[in-house]
């Protein structure tokens, strides 16, 4: 090993062999490290540089820039997981390349293999998953830090080479990977079970690339007509330029789901469950096998039920979205998605979204994956109010109907009990009254926010005739939104105090 002072504290070393061969590699002692990451740290405006820095240079020769590997990290680790996390770095480097465009294919690392065995719980995972068993950043750090990069750099030009051919792991361009994004993807895909998860810049975004990477020109799908209504405005104007037609069904109409099967070449049924604003639930394993007799496939866009309460891949979906800017993140600070599945699919996925951009800030990455960790904790408590919610709304004398999955009166409760373990933080429901009445009640309530938007920690309402449908009664009378209509987003606040701001608001009307 030949070796070139730098500085009393650094020196410049040349060491070969391994999958570190012709590695160079600066050393810093730990506690400059350390250090370097504390002020970084404290020192937002540097955070793009010095945290970095920090987290990517250590003492450890395996914690290259690019690789992550062991070094301080491992430390951290339980010394049966650090062998597991080592063997990964040098052993499955194709299974960490995943945000390389045409990258092939890779089995689980050994990493993701000793996540699964020792978190065995959601609860687990949305604290851990992605990262507290492996991550490509080397940080003493409990947090993944905040990679601010647009690009990355390679030593020489045969680096350059085995990167692009699958032997080195790394990214490129800010475009096609960041370590910050890959930790969420990575905890994603360990909470939805699936192979692969790209992260992408919304909900919307991510349903586009989907539909972009999976439909063909000349395609058809299927839809429901319950569903976020610029999912629908998307597909009915933007679909038919590609020449892809599109059969709308009522989501518990299996016999106009099997006749659309029957008499097209559907490539894909594209559905929520719960779907917004009146929660009905598709049978998603049934559903999934009338499909895939028929080489169609299904993706469910799960937003409304978050990967907590329900998880479509295991009864048989292809795919699963999310609009992370709700429970996924869950604080209604950030905007971002997700598409999780099968590698294959997932696959195409992304390399439409390195080429096409909607990339998720690392900031933003950064948030949802904070967001992640309490993930369950929300739910859970969201889960709770809302189900005692729904039921006293529907006893109250100033509440026409109530939708909601978790009540035996919701026309698919059966369904929603065989494939959810909760039934989420929304209710909707229509007030005994009109347009104005409702009005009054909206403008009445002092907790909720009036807004749009679910799934964060502050409850929301809002009445979809004027916040979805205000620009087309035709719309409304379609899809049934009627103008005594709200819908109730749950956050985390005590139940007694938000029945007794309802119960003030019903009175005033």
């Amino acid at each position: 090993m030949a070796t070139v002072s730098l500085t009393p504290q650094a020196v410049f070393s040349t060491e070969s062999g391994g999958a570190l061969a012709s590695a160079t590699i600066l050393r810093f002692p730990p506690n400059f490290v350390r250090q370097l990451s504390t002020k970084a740290r404290r020192n937002c405006s540097n955070i793009g540089v010095a945290q970095i820095v920090a987290a990517a240079w250590s003492d450890c020769p395996a914690a290259r820039p690019h690789l992550g590997g062991g070094g301080r990290r491992a430390r951290g680790v339980a010394s049966s997981h650090a062998a597991a996390a080592s063997a990964a770095a040098a052993a499955s480097a194709a299974a960490e390349v995943s945000a390389i465009p045409n990258a092939k294919v890779a089995q689980p690392s050994a990493v993701v293999l000793a996540e699964r065995n020792l978190l065995g719980s959601d609860a687990s995972l949305a604290v851990h998953a992605g990262e507290r068993l492996g991550r490509r950043i080397a940080t003493d750090a409990i947090t993944t830090p905040v990679v601010n990069t647009s690009a990355y750099w390679f030593n020489n030009s045969q680096e350059l080479i085995d990167f692009k051919e699958g032997r080195h792991a790394s990214f490129e361009y800010g475009r096609y990977g960041n370590p910050t994004t890959e930790a969420l993807e990575k905890k994603m895909s360990a909470l939805e079970k699936a192979e692969s998860t790209v992260f992408v810049a919304s909900g919307m975004y991510a349903a586009v690339a989907m539909l972009s990477a999976l439909v063909p020109a000349g395609g058809h799908i299927v839809t429901t007509t319950d569903c976020y209504r610029k999912t629908r405005i998307y597909m009915e104007t933007e679909l038919p330029k590609r020449g892809i037609s599109m059969t709308v069904i009522r989501p518990a109409d299996m016999d106009a789901l099997q006749n659309a099967l029957d008499n097209n070449n559907v490539s894909l049924f594209f559905t929520e469950t719960p779907t917004n604003p009146f929660l009905r639930c598709i049978d998603i394993e049934h559903v999934s096998n009338m499909c895939h007799s028929k080489g169609a496939l299904l993706c469910i866009d799960s937003t409304f039920a978050s990967p907590i309460n329900q998880k479509a891949l295991t009864l048989g979906a292809d795919l699963v979205i999310h609009s992370a800017t709700k429970y996924i993140a869950g604080h209604n600070d950030v905007i971002g998605g997700c598409v999780s599945g099968r590698d294959e699919l997932v696959s195409k996925v992304r390399i439409y979204h390195h080429v096409v951009g909607g990339v998720l800030n690392p900031n933003a990455a950064y948030l949802i994956l904070r967001g992640m960790k309490t993930l369950h904790l929300r739910v859970q408590c969201q889960n709770n109010t809302a189900l005692r919610m729904a039921q006293f709304l529907e006893e109250h004398l100033k509440i026409a109907r109530v939708y909601y999955p978790g009540l035996p009166s919701h026309p698919e409760h059966h369904i929603a009990k065989s494939q959810m373990t909760g039934f989420g933080g929304v209710v909707s429901f229509e007030v005994a009254g009109d347009f104005d009445a409702t009005r009054k009640f909206i403008d009445s309530v002092k907790i909720p926010y009036h807004a749009p938007s679910f799934g964060g920690c502050e409850s929301i309402i809002d009445q979809p005739a004027i916040m979805s449908y205000w620009d087309s009664k035709e719309q409304r009378d379609i899809y049934g939104i009627k103008d005594n209509l709200i819908r109730f987003s749950i956050g985390v606040e005590d139940f007694e105090d938000l029945k007794n701001d309802l119960v003030q608001a019903l009175e005033k009307i």
